[in-house]
């Protein structure tokens, strides 16, 4: 039988109260009792098969109150309500559990948890802040509370609470979290070069550093100091740094690296660099900044050969729209609407690709991000690699 999507949430909790009441036919419940749980289970459970959703919890929530101490069933439904956007139910039902006399400790510190959940989900982060902070301090699952903290202090922005919550994390769990705090160092860095205040941007720098060597967000961010402040041989080896410590983000780096090799007037050294980057990274973006290269030293027929000979190679629709954009001015009549038409729909073909996916959730973007918006991990967005992306 297939289920329709929308009830898969339903069944596990469905099936989870049918083993409690099937589990109460052998306990001290008398024979007419057993006879109303398992008509209740099996009336709920037809509702659910018939997509009658809010019947069905009626029925489940009936037969959660037949013993008060069904703790895992309430719990159950309270994740039920959340993953289906009914927020303040699940919050009333986990304020309940968590009021209710005799709860076993582990078990309030599961409910509790379960509210701040509901917190988030519901845009009220100063309780949840709150909520889990007291976890924290009574040492209850603190690991889970930690990690809805630090999502918080993202969500805020709030960079130094986040490195203080990771590196208790860390001494809790002995997990390296040490990339994700060289990401918060990254934001504190970023923040005060936007605000002028470079020295401190670069003790942040170094902070990062000492999280991660191999840093390349915190390589570019230093090649970009250096550039702005027109330190463009420094800047160069920041960014070729960079390109060593992560390869993937060369197309990230390609357009900085490229302007502070010409405002250095290094671009001999540019040529060798991408002639080596060509052996090492097959994505298009170093093809194209060779092509330009040739063009501009070589004339325009240098740069076409180089680019024809490489999309032989390499096919790319990118590097079909540079040739397209190169050879147009030489070509008349017919053949240039023709040119024209196929440039358009290239154009076309570019802009509805995604560029960037995410290696931990599969999310798709046009644009690079540092942080998936999806899945919130840091430095998973890479270029996509095929004949219509890099």
């Amino acid at each position: 039988m297939n289920f329709p999507s929308v009830l898969v949430p339903l069944v596990p909790a469905a099936f989870a109260l049918g083993w409690w009441a099937s589990r109460r036919i052998g306990a001290r419940r008398s024979g007419a009792e057993v006879s109303e749980l398992s008509s209740d289970y099996f009336r709920g459970l037809n509702y659910l098969l018939n997509e009658e959703q809010d019947k069905a919890i009626e029925v489940f929530l009936k037969l959660a109150e037949y013993n008060r101490d069904t703790v895992e069933t309430h719990l159950a439904l309270g994740n039920l309500f959340r993953r289906r956007g009914e927020v303040d139910r699940a919050i009333r039902l986990h304020q309940h559990l968590v009021s209710r006399p005799g709860l076993s400790d582990a078990m309030k510190t599961v409910a509790l948890l379960e509210l701040g959940e509901d917190y988030m989900r519901a845009g009220l982060l100063d309780r949840a802040e709150a909520l889990f902070s007291d976890l924290v301090a009574m040492d209850a699952h603190a690991p889970s509370a930690l990690r809805h903290l630090i999502a918080i202090y993202q969500h805020e922005r709030d960079w130094h609470k986040a490195i203080e919550h990771a590196r208790r994390l860390e001494i809790m769990t002995g997990e390296d979290e040490t990339p994700m705090i060289a990401q918060f160092y990254c934001e504190l860095a970023d923040r005060s070069r936007q605000h002028g205040a470079r020295a401190e941007a670069r003790d942040y720098l170094r902070q990062a550093f000492d999280c991660q060597p191999d840093c390349v967000r915190a390589f570019m961010l230093t090649g970009r100091l250096h550039a702005e402040d027109d330190q463009h041989v420094e800047a160069v080896t920041a960014y070729e740094a960079a390109v060593q410590a992560d390869i993937a983000f060369t197309p990230e780096i390609l357009p900085p690296l490229l302007n502070s090799y010409a405002r250095s007037q290094q671009m001999e050294r540019a040529e060798v660099f991408l002639r080596e980057m060509l052996v090492r990274y097959h994505g298009i973006s170093p093809v194209l900044a060779l092509t330009q290269i040739y063009r501009q030293r070589d004339g325009e027929r240098a740069g076409i050969d180089f680019l024809t000979s490489q999309l032989r190679q390499r096919p790319s629709v990118r590097g079909l729209m540079a040739l397209i954009d190169a050879t147009m001015d030489k070509i008349e009549g017919e053949a240039r609407e023709n040119f024209l038409i196929l440039r358009d729909l290239t154009k076309k073909l570019l802009e509805g690709q995604a560029m960037y996916r995410c290696s931990r959730c599969g999310f798709g973007a046009k644009a690079h991000h540092w942080q998936c918006p999806s899945c919130k991990s840091w430095s998973t967005i890479r270029p996509i690699h095929g004949v219509a992306s890099e």
